[in-house]
């Protein structure tokens, strides 16, 4: 699969068919980007469970941490990776070792290597890089066209709500 760009259809079918998100590399921080999409995700019905060694045993944002991925006490669709490029060949390792597998690996903005992510499509799971979820579920909700921004995405349809918070849900088109 081409990463350096993504069909529309592609990421609103992953967000519109995940319910569960491991965020590894979760941040109790407010300020840190992991702490405020880990929110939003939160805010918008999804099921998180953070990761972070650092803080295990401890709540973030009212959901307990988790120090891996395998100690999460239920399956995940999705996980979304918060580390450097170089961490992700050993967040790949720990994820194939899951049963069931997750349906998706989401690499952050800057977050990127091609071969964790080959090993990844090998085993039947959907990979998306340098990405952000939260700014894309944005994007294809239209909610970003609230502060201005041009999304490139138009549509007369009204908004189907979904649950969470003001949440008008993500147009597949």
């Amino acid at each position: 699969m081409n990463h350096d760009s993504y069909d529309n259809t592609y990421i609103a079918g992953i967000l519109n068919s995940v319910k569960t998100i491991a965020v590894v590399g979760a941040s109790a921080n407010d300020v840190r980007p992991s702490y405020f999409v880990t929110k939003y995700l939160i805010d918008k019905g999804y099921e998180v469970f953070p990761v972070n060694p650092g803080h295990a045993g401890k709540e973030i944002l009212g959901r307990m941490t988790y120090a891996s991925l395998a100690d999460i006490p239920a399956s995940v669709d999705m996980v979304d990776v918060f580390r450097a490029s170089g961490a992700v060949p050993g967040i790949v390792d720990d994820v194939l070792n899951l049963d069931p597998l997750p349906k998706v690996i989401w690499m952050q903005l800057t977050v990127r290597n091609d071969e964790a992510a080959a090993r990844a499509e090998d085993a039947g799971i959907k990979v998306v890089m340098n990405r952000c979820p939260k700014i894309e579920y944005a994007r294809l909700a239209g909610e970003i066209g609230w502060t201005g921004v041009n999304s490139g995405v138009l549509s007369s349809k009204r908004p189907v709500m979904r649950e969470g918070f003001q949440s008008f849900g993500i147009r597949a088109k």
